[in-house]
Parts: C-alpha cells; sequence; structure tokens
C-alpha cells in the first residue's frame, strides 16, 4: 500500500522512522495509530498489517535505534575499547531521540537489533575471560548502566525549560545555601556539585565499571585461580 499524496510504499521500516519523527516532534502523546496514519497520509488501519499494535511498535521503534547505534560499529582488539564504545554508540543515539528513550529504554525488544549488540557485549566478555552466568551477569551492569544513565538524562531532556532551569539552579542555589551546621558536607561541596554535568558523570560511572571488570578478568587469569 502506498502513503497518499506520495510515492513510498508503506513498510514497517518506514512506519518505524516516521514514528520517530512524531516522538521527537509530539511526545508519546503523538504515537497513536490515528495520528501515525494521518502523518502517513494512509488509513490507520493500514498499519494493523506491519504491527498488531502499539507495543509492538513501541519495541520496533527502539530496536532501530538500537541499530542505529551499531551503523560503522567494529569491535576492536581490546575488550574494554569495544565496550566503552558501544556505550557511548547506544547513549548518543538515545539522547538524540529523548522522547523515544523515555518510553522504551527498559524494554527488551527480542529483535535482530538487540540480539546484535548483546552477542558483541558477551563476545568482548569471553575475550576478557568470562563465560556463563558470569558473562549474563556482568552484561547486564554494562546494560543496565548504558540505559539507565541514558533514561535519566532523557528524562531531564523532556522536562520544560523552567523544570530543566530550576533543577539546574538547585544546585547553585538551594543546595549552595544548605546549613553547615545542618549539611556540613553539602556546604563543602556545593560549588563541585554544581559544575558536574551528566556527560563527566557517565563517563566516571563506565571508567568505573570497566576498572572493576578488568580487576575481576586480571583476578581471573592470575595463578592458582
Amino acid at each position: 500500500m502506498r502513503a497518499k499524496g506520495n510515492h513510498r510504499t508503506l513498510s514497517a521500516d518506514l512506519i518505524v522512522t516516521e514514528c520517530l519523527k512524531l516522538l521527537d516532534l509530539q511526545g508519546p502523546g503523538g504515537l497513536t495509530f490515528r495520528r501515525i496514519g494521518s502523518h502517513l497520509g494512509v488509513d490507520p488501519t493500514a498499519l494493523y498489517r506491519h504491527f498488531r499494535n502499539k507495543d509492538e511498535l513501541i519495541l520496533a521503534i527502539m530496536d532501530h535505534l538500537i541499530s542505529q547505534a551499531l551503523v560503522g560499529f567494529e569491535p576492536d582488539p581490546d575488550w574494554r575499547a569495544t565496550l566503552r564504545d558501544l556505550a557511548h554508540r547506544s547513549r548518543k543515539v538515545y539522547l538524540a531521540h529523548p522522547q523515544a528513550a523515555v518510553l522504551g529504554t527498559i524494554r527488551v525488544t527480542r529483535r535482530e537489533g538487540e540480539m546484535r549488540i548483546v552477542e558483541t557485549i558477551l563476545a568482548a566478555l569471553a575475550e576478557a575471560g568470562f563465560e556463563g552466568e558470569e558473562a549474563a551477569r556482568i552484561y547486564r551492569v554494562i546494560d543496565d548502566l548504558t540505559l539507565a544513565f541514558a533514561s535519566l538524562d532523557a528524562g531531564f531532556r523532556v522536562l520544560n525549560e523552567d523544570q530543566q532551569r530550576k533543577d539546574v539552579g538547585a544546585w547553585s542555589k538551594e543546595y549552595a545555601l544548605a546549613d553547615p551546621s545542618e549539611f556540613p558536607l553539602i556546604a563543602g561541596t556545593a560549588g563541585h556539585l554544581a559544575a558536574i554535568d551528566e556527560d563527566s558523570t557517565f563517563e566516571l560511572a563506565l571508567e568505573l565499571t570497566l576498572e572493576a571488570i578488568a580487576a575481576r578478568s586480571g583476578a581471573k587469569k592470575q595463578p592458582g585461580q
């Protein structure tokens, strides 16, 4: 079926890419089959030929973002560099589409893009000497860390300007005025708290995690381990 007013054939890929645009512009409220159909110039019922329901569509959108993160990716000989690159790529694509990230980072897509990235992370962990349950648990640590930060930072970006300004300003206003007799540590670090940004926080969390994984990997290779 062709979308009215253009020559594009309606397909699952087209629906997903156009729905991502709707999410960017209108947020989750714009993701109804009626609005999607209007945006594409087709009868909303045509969408059911490709997606049984809205939930299936959301999962496809999130898997599309994962696949975008993998475009041009090549594993590094150093497993730590591979994991670092994947984390950066994933966070970058989610923050480019914060409305989608808020909507779906908690979901398991069980589709090709997600399976490819899980396989790649497990391969990197295998190079580090992890297998079985231990590899699965460490995979979850890396994945959940990336998704948690992406969701948190995306959540901030979808706030309105007034809410963002108040939240950012709190560190240099309310926290800076904390009573030293009651909150001595806050009073002593208020200036530093106000200067910390989301990117550097993610970098530190990621590096601490990779250092811990590397230490565990090294311990496995020690004599007698």
